[in-house]
């Protein structure tokens, strides 16, 4: 996470660069050309001004800002010519140091901007009290400042991460949420290019920008990377449910959705697996209601004493049960009568009906066979089973291969998309 607070190790500096120009200048050089040319102007204090801010200065050193920030005001009010350009210099950087050490941020925001503006200023001390500045306005909830600050810190050159990385930050919480949503994808899509894991704290700030945004495909991008990296049952199960809910995704990708729910651990009522198991055993295939069925009671979601359904689930149990025997009894016949099929429909499904109850071998074998007869009804929807059929083999390169291949609009492009991701993680 990224820090809010007055960097103390850019003050120690400002505080050293102030204790340089206390040091003796450099002696004028002599004029040899030019008769009687004045001597070049050397930047120096009035003595009576330099021992105010000496004091002040060790006042600083000994973490007494606010006698500092009061004896600074003391050397402003110096009797005498006005103050020169170099004079305000010192004082203004005086006062920024210390108001940065005592917290007040506006009152260092504002001696800063003088120091920079002045001719005096090195070029080298300029990007540190640029950082400095894009933090404190940050940690000064003042975030409109704070993304000023970066861009006139980045037009300067500035290339550090952690100060160049508040401004999608400073966006969002200012409610520009576009602006925070584009700016914050390049940040992210710079360290996933340079092999760098973004940090969750990135991924929340463009999923939330996405969704303060109205920008749902922006939201299922953010989504899809939160659970490449931060995978969690409660993400997973967002993502699953509103890719579900988009108005392209078929209704014929239902039971397919339950899978994935199931693997990612995301069916989390007695009514998810019911309906899950009930899915199952009207799309023909008794055996992945079995195996779904069984995953329900080891999760211990199913089968719980104080649940009032728990009758219906050991009835559905027992319909499960004697549906997978009389399937078991025709599963010879109905292989053979599947090769004799004109299209390869059958053949995918007895095949995915057989890895329902772990024949993970055979039953990818004659999906394949299936794919490859072809005249299929929905290529999409064999491809993606085969898919599923590949992760539970355990098979995981095999099955981003297949997913990979999948880009149908229907929903069976974005649910490979989804078993993409999983399979990546084992």
């Amino acid at each position: 996470m990224m820090s809010t607070h007055t960097p103390t190790r850019l003050v120690a500096l400002l505080a050293l660069v102030v204790a340089a120009c206390f040091a003796t200048p450099p002696p004028a050089q002599a004029n040899t050309i030019g008769g009687n040319r004045p001597p070049p102007y050397v930047p120096a204090v009035r003595p009576a001004l330099g021992e105010i801010l000496k004091d002040a200065r060790n006042a600083i050193n000994d973490r007494r800002f606010s006698e500092a920030l009061a004896l600074i005001d003391q050397a402003e009010q110096v009797q005498g010519d006005p103050l020169t350009p170099y004079e305000l210099y010192i004082i203004n950087h005086l006062r920024g140091s210390a108001a940065a050490s005592a917290g007040n941020v506006p009152l260092a925001y504002k001696a800063f901007n003088i120091v920079l503006d002045s001719s005096f200023m090195p070029t080298e001390q300029q990007l540190p009290i640029l950082a400095a500045m894009v933090r404190m306005a940050f940690s000064a909830r003042d975030y409109d400042t704070a993304v000023r600050a970066v861009a006139r810190y980045r037009e300067a050159g500035g290339t550090d991460p952690e100060a160049l990385e508040i401004e999608p930050q400073a966006l969002y919480l200012a409610k520009r949420y576009d602006e925070a949503a584009t700016i914050m994808g390049r940040q992210v899509q710079r360290k996933i290019d340079a092999g760098t894991q973004p940090s969750e704290q990135e991924l929340q700030v463009l999923a939330s920008s996405a969704i303060k945004n109205g920008d749902l495909d922006g939201y299922l991008a953010a989504l899809r990377l939160m659970v490449t990296y931060f995978p969690a049952d409660t993400t997973w199960l967002d993502l699953i449910i509103r890719t579900e809910q988009r108005s392209d995704f078929s209704d014929r990708y239902t039971l397919d959705v339950y899978r994935l729910r199931e693997q990612t651990g995301t069916l989390l009522e007695p009514s998810d697996y019911m309906e899950a198991v009930q899915l199952a055993l009207q799309a023909g295939y008794p055996g992945d209601a079995q195996r779904m069925l069984q995953s329900g009671y080891v999760r211990g979601v199913l089968g719980r004493d104080d649940d009032v359904g728990k009758e219906r689930q050991e009835r559905l149990r027992e319909l499960v049960d004697r549906k997978v025997a009389e399937d078991r009894a025709t599963l010879a016949e109905g292989e053979a009568l599947a090769a004799q099929a004109d299209s390869g429909d059958a053949l995918v499904n007895t095949g995915y009906n057989l890895v329902g109850y772990g024949e993970y071998q055979r039953g990818i074998a004659l999906m394949n066979r299936g794919i490859e007869k072809g005249g299929l009804v929905q290529p999409n929807e064999a491809r993606l089973r085969l898919g599923h059929a590949y992760y539970m083999a355990g098979m995981k390169q095999e099955a981003l291969k297949i997913f990979s291949s999948i880009k149908g609009d229907d929903g069976s492009g974005a649910l490979a998309g989804l078993w993409s991701i999983l399979a990546r993680e084992g």
